[in-house]
């Protein structure tokens, strides 16, 4: 039985196609990440699994039960917000154990279950106080804690770590994704953080224009792109694009992701230095060529090139990617 089904699922706003027959599945246990530019349909994609959003057309079935027409808050999910979306008037505990109650749940279990799920988030020594007395990312462990203590089917997160800084942000990650192994639980997570993408998926699902581009593990989506629009996409700094022909390779556009450039060599590349960022293991470097593209190159370690230094740069042919003029990949 799968933990989640999408069939054909198409959803309008208007005359605005906002999803455009979805078709995905998630194993039990597994955790999706949807990434994509934004506008390209991810969080309302997240929101008509959740029932938050209507599917205009289309089937959504979580563990094997059809809940396209069913409630939100009897589809068996849990989700959480970008937004802490905590009650200000209640503590830790009172947050948390609100929805257990709304349902009738015994006393008994919601204390065991709000034990179990803050000795897991190591919020135990804050059950009692109010979200003003808490950090950002204790405030977001609490959002989690109340999904946790739920035990759903299912759990969605939308954009979660989004309001936290950068090593909060990093911290929470590795809590989710120690989390998901403790928990076995299925998860689906929209971000357009690359990094939480390629670090907590199973899976990615890459969405454009309502689209599903491409599914697959992190490093076969970066490794083995269908098309020039993932090739671009995933990766930190992105891809290098330069017409095909004047390098003797097939296609319409030849693809070189940075750190597979090197500076010297038969030098088939040459360009200026424009700019150069410095980042302690890594050197990137900005070069432009004479016909106008810039390149980013990406060296490990610290490196002495300075702006405006003239500089051959080289890739080995079995690092290329090749598109023709639709962007999709040509494979050889």
């Amino acid at each position: 039985m799968t933990a989640l089904s999408l069939e054909n699922i198409h959803k309008s706003f208007g005359q605005v196609d906002v999803l455009k027959d979805i078709n995905l599945t998630v194993e039990p246990g597994e955790f999706i990440v949807f990434v994509g530019p934004s506008g390209c349909g991810k969080s309302t994609l997240l929101r008509t699994i959740a029932g938050l959003e209507d599917a205009t057309s289309g089937t959504i079935r979580i563990g094997g039960r059809d809940v396209t027409m069913v409630p939100p808050a009897k589809r068996g999910i849990a989700m959480v917000f970008q937004s802490y979306a905590l009650y200000p008037h209640l503590d830790v505990e009172g947050n948390m154990a609100l929805g257990l109650k709304q349902a009738g749940e015994d006393r008994k279990i919601i204390s065991e279950r709000i034990d179990t799920a803050a000795k897991m988030l190591s919020l135990d020594k804050y059950l009692k106080r109010r979200p003003s007395e808490l950090s950002g990312g204790q405030r977001q462990r609490v959002a989690i804690g109340r999904a946790i203590v739920r035990k759903p089917e299912l759990f969605l997160f939308d954009e979660p770590l989004s309001n936290l800084d950068a090593a909060l942000r990093m911290a929470t990650r590795v809590e989710i994704a120690r989390l998901h192994r403790e928990l076995g639980a299925s998860m689906v997570y929209v971000t357009h953080d690359q990094t939480e993408a390629m670090t907590l998926a199973d899976r990615i699902v890459i969405l454009q224009d309502g689209r599903i581009e491409q599914v697959g593990s992190p490093m076969d989506l970066y490794n083995d792109p269908a098309n020039q629009f993932v090739a671009g996409f995933l990766g930190a700094p992105s891809m290098n694009f330069l017409p095909a022909g004047p390098l003797g390779m097939p296609g319409a556009t030849l693809g070189i992701r940075p750190e597979h450039l090197t500076v010297g060599g038969a030098g088939r590349i040459t360009g200026r230095v424009t700019h150069v960022e410095r980042l302690g293991g890594d050197t990137n470097l900005l070069v432009t060529t004479p016909t106008g593209e810039t390149l980013t190159v990406r060296l490990f370690g610290q490196h002495p090139h300075q702006v405006d230094d003239n500089v051959a740069l080289d890739f080995a042919d079995r690092h290329i990617y090749t598109f023709d003029q639709d962007g999709k990949r040509l494979k050889n």
